[in-house]
């Protein structure tokens, strides 16, 4: 499904932020990426999103080479992968229901359909008495869970979630990576970065570590994989 083909990106001479990696994820897979601060881990998730081209080698998501996206297929690639971020990135004046639909909106899609689904979303993440509630009025962890429910809606083949509990207390973290997993179990591939070896160890599934932009483990069973 996903093709990383001797990948590099290089800001400058000085600055090689990921060198040649080679790696695939299979439909169905949940993938963690592992390692420190500076590791590689957002640039490896810029570079899937199309947000970054690389200096070398060639990405592949199915048969589209996202190196080679030209910019008017930007938004039908991206309706492809849903996105989760540290920092919640929600529209401050919405309301939960409000920031959800947007999502749905900015895909084209019908008022009848929005009605439908967004409740879905909502309850698929836990949501659904704090509809009508303001991100301002929601804690770490539901912002996070409602970032979770937009990435979620409009049905997108991966979800990228770049260190999505880094900001949370222990409880929240626990309810993220649940509902990460819900949504695998659903048949969505996720694709997690994090540096909190217990979310590793509480998923046992596959993790890649990287260390100065470089591949040195993939596990399948990631248990004990960071140092």
């Amino acid at each position: 499904m996903i093709r990383f083909e001797h990948v590099t990106k290089r800001f400058s001479d000085e600055d090689v932020s990921v060198e040649d990696i080679n790696l695939s994820i299979h439909a169905g897979e949940f993938v963690s990426v592992v390692g420190h601060s500076g590791a590689g881990k957002t640039t490896l998730i810029r570079l899937l999103m199309g947000e970054l081209k690389p200096s070398e080698g060639n990405i592949w998501f199915d048969d589209f080479d996202v190196d080679a996206i030209k910019r008017s297929q930007v938004p039908t690639y991206r309706r492809r992968i849903g996105v989760v971020f540290q920092d919640f990135r929600l529209l401050p004046k919405k309301t939960a229901f409000e920031n959800v639909a947007f999502a749905m909106e900015a895909a084209g899609k019908s008022d009848d359909e929005i009605v439908s689904d967004v409740p879905h979303a909502l309850e698929l993440v836990g949501l659904s008495h704090k509809a009508r509630a303001f991100p301002h009025e929601m804690s770490g962890g539901e912002r996070q869970r409602l970032a979770i429910a937009r990435a979620i809606i409009n049905q997108p083949e991966v979800i990228l979630a770049d260190e999505p509990t880094g900001n949370l207390d222990p409880k929240s973290t626990f309810e993220i990576v649940e509902i990460l997993k819900k949504i695998n179990d659903l048949g969505t591939t996720v694709v997690l970065t994090t540096h909190n070896k217990g979310i590793i160890d509480a998923l046992g599934k596959r993790v890649i570590t990287l260390e100065h932009g470089k591949i040195i483990k993939d596990d399948k069973h990631g248990l004990h994989s960071m140092r």
